[in-house]
């Protein structure tokens, strides 16, 4: 099983675990579409929002291996915004292939693909008034 070295293992601060530590003894659990309806909590689409955003970081839009990714949460995005990468797709395999649907993540999780940096990052922002 393939640990994605540099991925956070859960959202700061709460339970919601992103990683597995260990490869189960009796082979990975199978990734399932969860539906997602609209009175699930709040603190459920904060975890949804930042596996995504943790995603988006470490992979892009670059196809990825399962690995150490904890089944459950990705269960929760399987089939909507992350899909097979491969045909035929094992959802029962540490090596199966997933990538982001970019465009069904952007409506999904628009706050995900908003620049980081701020609003300072573009040169048009400042004034030259030191220039005389």
């Amino acid at each position: 099983m393939l640990k994605h070295r540099g991925f956070p293992g859960r959202l700061p601060s709460t339970d919601f675990q992103f990683v597995i530590r260990r490869a189960s003894k009796e082979g990975a659990t199978k990734i399932i579409k969860r539906e997602r309806y609209r009175d699930r909590k709040a603190a459920d689409r904060k975890a949804d929002e930042g596996f995504m955003r943790a995603l988006w970081e470490h992979f892009g839009e670059d196809p990825f291996e399962r690995g150490n990714l904890d089944a459950g949460r990705l269960s929760w995005l399987f089939g909507r915004e992350v899909v097979p990468a491969e045909d035929p797709f094992d959802a029962e395999s540490y090596d199966a292939l997933l990538r982001i649907d970019v465009k069904r993540a952007q409506a999904s999780f628009p706050d995900v693909f908003l620049p980081q940096d701020g609003p300072m990052a573009s040169d048009d922002v400042w004034d030259d008034e030191d220039e005389d």
